[in-house]
C-alpha cells in the first residue's frame, strides 16, 4: 500500500479482532504518516486514512452509505475466500476502488463449482502472488517449526470420530486419562521455545475439547475449551490470556497455558506468541493441516521454533499428513512414501519433520490403500479449473503441480476418458473409436517419459509428414545430449507401432492405432490416417497433452540424473513394465519378469524386501519362497535364488555370467514398482539347501552381492524398517 501510494484504503474483516490485528501492523509500517481507525463494534471512525472495518457492520446500509462508491483506492479483503458470502457481495458491488486485494490461504473451497463461488473468478482470475508453506519456509517469512508424528493412544478410527455421535465407550477413550497422561508426557518431553508454554489444542469434537480441558485444569494447567458458542468478547480475552507475560497477571487475568479447540482457530486468529501446537484429530484434507499448524507459524521476540505434536492414529487419511507438510499435491503414492523416509531433507531451513516408528506404519499402510482416489482427481480438477478459468489440460495439472497425471490416467486410462466424466454434455462422442484407442495406448506406454524416444518422434511428427531416420538421430542428441542408433529408432517406431504389449490379443487391438511406418529409404512417415486424424482439434489436443507431460515428466525426473550407457536413473522406480521398454525387449515382458530375468547382456534381479506371510502355514506364498533376501550394510546385498536352482542351474548361469547385473527392489506388495538399487557384483556364490512346501530338501544357491554405489541412507533405512502394508 505504500509503495503503490494510495491514499485511502478499507481493510475488510469477518471478526473485529483481525480488523484491530490488522489496524496494529500497518501501525507499525506506516507510523503515524497516514491516520487508521475502525469501523465496528462500536468503533465509527469512518473519516480515516485507512479504515479497518469488519463485513458485519459494512454491510448494514447505515454505515455503508457513509461512503461514495469511489471513497476508496484500495479495499483488500482479508480471508477472501468468504467473499462470495452475500454480506461480502453487497459491499464489493457498491464499491468502485483502483483496485481490490483479496487475501487468503484457502482459495480452493468445495463449493467453488457452484455459480457465484469461485474466488478466482471473483477476482477475474487475476493472482497477484502465490505462496505455499515450502516458499514462505524458504523465504525465511515463518518461524521454523519441529513436527513430531506421535502414534495415539485411541484406538478409534477417522470413521468412527465423524459420525455424529459416539457411544460412552467410544467417548471415554477420547477423554481417558490414559490419553491425557500420554498427551502431557509428549508435550513435556517435546518442549517449547519461550518462557513458559502458549498452546493450541485441536480436537475432533468440541466436548472432548470441554472434558480434556476439565482434566488438564485438574492436574495444574490453565487451560479453556473454545467453540462457536462463545463471543467475540470471550475469544479475545482468552487470546490475550494465551498471549500475556506471567508478570502481567492479576487477579481477574490469569495466563492460559492452552486453548482447546474444534475448528474456530482453523483461520483469522493472529496469536504470535503460540509456540506448541497439539492435533489430537484425524487429518481431513491437507488445507485444514496447514490453517491448523500455520496458528503457531508467525514469528515473536524470543520465540525461535514452534513445536507441532501430531498424534496419529489408525486413520485412512493418514496419508495426507506428509502431502501436506511437503506441499505435493501429486497424490502419487510414491512421492508420498519418500517423503516420510526422508521428510527432513524436504523442508527448508531450521525446520524438522520426525514420525516414530509405530506412526511411519500407519501412514505406510494408509498410502497403500489410498481411498477416495477418484474424489481427489475430481476436487482437484475442479480447483485447477477455477484458478485457469478454463478446462485443464493433463499438462496443467503438472505444470501446477497437481495431481499427478499418471494417477489420473491409472483411474480412467484417458485423460479424454477423465473430461467425459467431467464435463459430460462437452465431450460426448467427440472422438471415435480408433482416436480413443490411441490415446489409451499412448498414454498407458509413453506418457510416464521414462525415456524420451517415442515422444521425440511423436512430437516431430505432429508438424511434419515425415523425418529421416539420419535427421532425427542428430536432432535427438542435440537436444537431449544423448546418442542414439539406428537399431534404438527402429525399436522405438516398433513401439508407436502397437507391439509394445504383453499378449497377442493386446496386440490386435493396438495395432489398429496407425500412427507411422518407417520406409525402406530410411524415412519416419506419418500414415495418412493419422494424418487426418490430427486434422481433428480435439485429437491433436489430446496427443499433444501427452507429449508434453511425457518430455517434461522425462526432463524433470529421469533427464538429471541419467547414467552413462545406462537407460536407468539411480533410486529412481521402475515397473516390470518400465524395464521392458527400456532394454528394448520389443514387448511387454512384465508377466514373466519375476525374481530374475536375463536380457542379453544383462540380469535383472527383482526383490519384494518384505514379502506377504503365509495365511496356510506353507513357507511360500503364490511361488515365492521366504527367501533371506536382505541388506547387511549400504553395500552388502545378500540373495537367495530360486529354490530348486543350484549352483550349476542354467538359471545361475544366467545371472552369474551376465556382463551387467541390476538390481531392483520394493519394500512390499502393495508397491507396484521397484526401486532401482544399481549394478552389482558377485562376491560369493555357494550351494545350500531349503525345505519346500511338501517337506523335500531342495537345491538353493546363496549369492553374496556387493554393489557399485553404496545405497542411499533415508532408502536403505526404509527397507529395512520392519513396516509392511
Amino acid at each position: 500500500m505504500r509503495e503503490l501510494g494510495f491514499k485511502r484504503v478499507l481493510f475488510l474483516v469477518h471478526r473485529v479482532t483481525l480488523a484491530k490485528q490488522a489496524k496494529k501492523s500497518f501501525e507499525k509500517v506506516f507510523d503515524k504518516k497516514v491516520t487508521m481507525g475502525l469501523v465496528g463494534a462500536g468503533f465509527y471512525e469512518y473519516e480515516k486514512d485507512y479504515v479497518f472495518a469488519t463485513v458485519e457492520t459494512l454491510n448494514r446500509d447505515t454505515h455503508l452509505f457513509q461512503y461514495q462508491p469511489n471513497a476508496f483506492d484500495c479495499i483488500i479483503l482479508d480471508e477472501a475466500h468468504h467473499s462470495s458470502n452475500n454480506i461480502y457481495t453487497k459491499v464489493i458491488n457498491y464499491f468502485n476502488p483502483k483496485l481490490f486485494l483479496g487475501m487468503t490461504a484457502t482459495p480452493d473451497k468445495r463449493d467453488d463449482n457452484q455459480e457465484g463461488k469461485n474466488i478466482y473468478e471473483i477476482f477475474h482470475y487475476q493472482i497477484a502472488h502465490e505462496i505455499r508453506l515450502q516458499q514462505a519456509m524458504e523465504d525465511n517469512l515463518l518461524c521454523p517449526f519441529h513436527y513430531f508424528g506421535i502414534s495415539e493412544v485411541v484406538s478409534l478410527d477417522d470413521k468412527t470420530l465423524q459420525a455424529a455421535k459416539l457411544t460412552d465407550e467410544e467417548f471415554n477413550q477420547l477423554t481417558s486419562d490414559e490419553r491425557v497422561r500420554h498427551v502431557i508426557e509428549q508435550s513435556e518431553y517435546y518442549g517449547y521455545s519461550g518462557d513458559r508454554v502458549r498452546g493450541l489444542i485441536f480436537c475432533s469434537r468440541v466436548k472432548e475439547c470441554e472434558e480434556l480441558s476439565r482434566k488438564f485444569n485438574a492436574l495444574g494447567y490453565r487451560t479453556i475449551a473454545l467453540s462457536g458458542a462463545d463471543n467475540e468478547e470471550k475469544r479475545q480475552e482468552t487470546f490475550e490470556r494465551l498471549a500475556m507475560d506471567e508478570a502481567d497477571a492479576t487477579e481477574e487475568m490469569q495466563p492460559l497455558d492452552y486453548i482447546f479447540s474444534r475448528d474456530i482457530l482453523n483461520e483469522g486468529v493472529d496469536i504470535v506468541e503460540v509456540n506448541q501446537v497439539i492435533m489430537l484429530r484425524p487429518t481431513q484434507s491437507p488445507i485444514v493441516f496447514i490453517q491448523q499448524l500455520g496458528r503457531g507459524l508467525r514469528k515473536a521476540p524470543g520465540k525461535e521454533y514452534v513445536v507441532i505434536l501430531d498424534f496419529i492414529g489408525n486413520y485412512n487419511n493418514n496419508f495426507m499428513i506428509p502431502v501436506a507438510l511437503s506441499g505435493d499435491r501429486s497424490y502419487n503414492a510414491d512421492v508420498i512414501r519418500k517423503y516420510v523416509i526422508s521428510g527432513n531433507s524436504t523442508i527448508p531451513g531450521a525446520s524438522t519433520v520426525h514420525f516414530d516408528e509405530i506412526s511411519k506404519d500407519k501412514i505406510f499402510k494408509s498410502i497403500d490403500k489410498i481411498k477416495g482416489m477418484k474424489t481427489l482427481i475430481k476436487e482437484s480438477y475442479v480447483s485447477l479449473k477455477n484458478r485457469l478459468g478454463r478446462v485443464p489440460l493433463l499438462y496443467d495439472f503438472y505444470e501446477n503441480q497437481e495431481i499427478d497425471p499418471l494417477v489420473i490416467i491409472k483411474e480412467y486410462k484417458t485423460y479424454y476418458a477423465f473430461m467425459q466424466a467431467m464435463e459430460k454434455d462437452k465431450y460426448k462422442n467427440s472422438l471415435n473409436e480408433q482416436e480413443k484407442l490411441t490415446l489409451e495406448y499412448l498414454s498407458k506406454t509413453i506418457l510416464s517419459g521414462v525415456r524420451p524416444d517415442e515422444l521425440a518422434i511423436l512430437s516431430q511428427l505432429l508438424y511434419r509428414d515425415h523425418i529421416g531416420v539420419a535427421d532425427f538421430i542428430k536432432e535427438y542428441q542435440k537436444t537431449y545430449g544423448i546418442k542414439i542408433s539406428t537399431s534404438q529408432v527402429n525399436e522405438a517406431i516398433q513401439v508407436l507401432q502397437g507391439h509394445f504389449v504383453s499378449k497377442e490379443a493386446e496386440y490386435q487391438k493396438f495395432r489398429q492405432i496407425d500412427i507411422l511406418e518407417n520406409d525402406q529409404s530410411g524415412m519416419i512417415r506419418r500414415l495418412k490416417s493419422y494424418t487426418e486424424r490430427l486434422a481433428h482439434i480435439q485429437f491433436y489436443t489430446q496427443v499433444e497433452d501427452i507429449i508434453k507431460v511425457g518430455i517434461a515428466r522425462y526432463k524433470d525426473k529421469y533427464f538429471p540424473g541419467r547414467i552413462v550407457d545406462s537407460p536407468f536413473v539411480l533410486y529412481e522406480k521402475y515397473s516390470r513394465r518400465d524395464v521392458s521398454l527400456l532394454m528394448n525387449c520389443g514387448k511387454d515382458l512384465s508377466s514373466i519378469m519375476y525374481g530374475m530375468k536375463r536380457i542379453e547382456d544383462d540380469v535383472f534381479i527383482f526383490i519384494t524386501y518384505h514379502k506377504e506371510e503365509s495365511q496356510d502355514e506353507k513357507n511360500y506364498v503364490d511361488g515365492k519362497p521366504d527367501y533371506a533376501d536382505a541388506f547387511e550394510d549400504d553395500l552388502i546385498f545378500k540373495w537367495d535364488s530360486q529354490i530348486g536352482k543350484g549352483l550349476d542351474s542354467s538359471y545361475m548361469k544366467d545371472v552369474l555370467e551376465a556382463e551387467r547385473k541390476h538390481l531392483l527392489v520394493k519394500k512390499s506388495d502393495a508397491e507396484t514398482s521397484f526401486y532401482y538399487m544399481g549394478q552389482f557384483t558377485v562376491v560369493e556364490a555357494r550351494n545350500a539347501r531349503k525345505e519346500d512346501n511338501r517337506g523335500r530338501m531342495q537345491p538353493i544357491t546363496k549369492v553374496t552381492m556387493k554393489m557399485h554405489h553404496p545405497v542411499r541412507e533415508d532408502l536403505l533405512r526404509y527397507l529395512q524398517s520392519n513396516i509392511t502394508a
